[in-house]
């Protein structure tokens, strides 16, 4: 059994180097990805935090596992079956296991307590990049001594917004603390967005909060090296979902899901330098981990391994899907996309794009924006993303489109059945609904 770090960090999407952003400064990350298999089409399941992180680490979507929404207060959603961690089926096949930083995968609560229910020895969540950073160089020092392999999950919150002084009145940028607007090589303004002053300001503000996070992956990996671990190791890094702008993090566009996945497997050389051009999903990590431990995969993953994929060239799936439920406010949303295509379904008349910025004042601004307001979302959106990468183009009532949609159709309503999606039935209640009944039910009974 090999030894396993697994590092993630908030609201990067593909923004690095190895990914084609010539102006961001990751050379840690760029190295890394050399080394490894990178993975150039790589989705969530999800384009915000908590229901993407629970696909993650349990290879299963967020309708079956539970996390249909943020799991901090006051959302409080939570994995229906804890033991369904990968940590926990690590630990349980003999894997010493700790948890530093980023924990939005299940209901937060105490250290202790996330650690026992998700099957961590230890837990100690939370900090900024100098923080983690320490707590994961240490973690590692200590289970180098074991003769039992390791799971350390390791998670950044740079690059998330940050409430900062720095910011002026209605915004909230990305300059957490230490961060820096970078813009030695330029400034990559992505095509969904007006490139703008406003734009080029928060893009200077995210390349230097990106750099910042690529200091603390490369101090984490160096001590990796210095332990002398390397060759037992392997080391997956990933994103939650796209970056936090407009008409990207809190939408099913491509700009919301995509994903930097990339896996370093020492002594397989297949796996060093690949660039795996297929589509792919985060519910992919978790079996594709297993197997590369020696583990045996269980029943119920909606995943599929990785591995022929990248030594063999196999197209590992035809379809990614994803979903979005609630965030700050219920704005259901189904899609499924291909190699060429993408179907994006809208379950309720809420605004086009949900806002991912915290902001009352938006410096960015999405590039078809054709009016002044935002509008409300269409039922169905199709997307031909060869023509239309940047999905601009709603071609859903086309003539000419209707084999395309079709099919699409019928792929995502079985998977939605598959996934016992609640949406085929009912819309889905979050706790506010409750607790905001339970508050007019008790007023009611103290005044009779």
């Amino acid at each position: 059994m090999r030894n396993i770090l697994l590092i993630h960090c908030h609201d990067l999407g593909r923004f690095l180097g190895s990914y084609g952003v010539e102006t961001v400064s990751t050379p840690h990350l760029d190295s890394f990805a050399a080394e490894s298999a990178l993975f150039e089409q790589a989705f969530a399941t999800a384009p915000h935090c908590s229901p993407a992180r629970a696909s993650l680490f349990t290879g299963t979507y967020p309708q079956s596992n539970g996390v249909l929404g943020l799991t901090h207060e006051p959302f409080s959603w939570d994995l229906k079956e804890p033991k369904a961690h990968i940590a926990y089926r690590l630990k349980s096949a003999g894997y010493q296991t700790e948890l530093v930083g980023v924990h939005h995968e299940s209901r937060v609560l105490a250290d202790d307590v996330v650690a026992g229910r998700l099957g961590f020895d230890r837990a100690r969540t939370g900090g900024a990049r100098d923080v983690v950073v320490s707590r994961a160089t240490d973690a590692l020092r200590r289970m180098s001594v074991s003769d039992r392999p390791f799971y350390l999950q390791v998670g950044f919150t740079e690059p998330h917004r940050m409430p900062s002084e720095r910011d002026r009145p209605g915004v909230m940028g990305f300059l957490a603390d230490g961060v820096n607007p970078d813009v030695t090589l330029g400034h990559t303004v992505p095509a969904h967005l007006v490139d703008d002053d406003g734009a080029r300001e928060e893009i200077a503000e995210l390349q230097g909060a990106v750099k910042h996070m690529d200091e603390g992956v490369g101090s984490i990996l160096s001590e990796l090296d210095s332990l002398g671990l390397r060759d037992q190791t392997l080391v997956l890094f990933t994103t939650d979902h796209g970056l936090a702008l407009p008409r990207a993090k809190c939408t099913l566009y491509d700009a919301g899901l995509g994903v930097a996945l990339m896996l370093r497997h020492p002594g397989n050389a297949a796996w060093s330098g690949r660039r795996v051009k297929d589509i792919v999903s985060h519910v992919d990590v978790l079996p594709t981990l297993l197997e590369l431990a020696g583990l045996p995969t269980p029943d119920g993953l909606a995943g599929t391994t990785l591995r022929p994929a990248v030594e063999a060239g196999e197209a590992p799936r035809t379809h990614c899907f994803s979903q979005l439920s609630h965030h700050t406010y219920y704005d259901p949303k189904r899609s499924v996309r291909t190699s060429t295509h993408k179907l994006i379904v809208n379950f309720s008349n809420a605004p086009r794009a949900m806002d991912p910025t915290q902001s009352w004042i938006h410096r960015s601004l999405p590039a078809d924006l054709g009016g002044p307001t935002i509008g409300t979302s269409p039922a169905l959106e199709l997307y031909d993303l060869t023509s239309d990468p940047e999905e601009l183009d709603n071609i859903a009532d086309h003539p000419g489109q209707a084999e395309i949609l079709t099919d699409l159709s019928a792929a995502l309503f079985d998977w939605m059945r598959e996934c016992d999606d609640p949406l085929l039935t009912a819309p889905v209640a979050a706790s506010r609904h409750q607790l905001a009944l339970d508050a007019i039910h008790e007023a009611t009974l103290t005044r009779k």
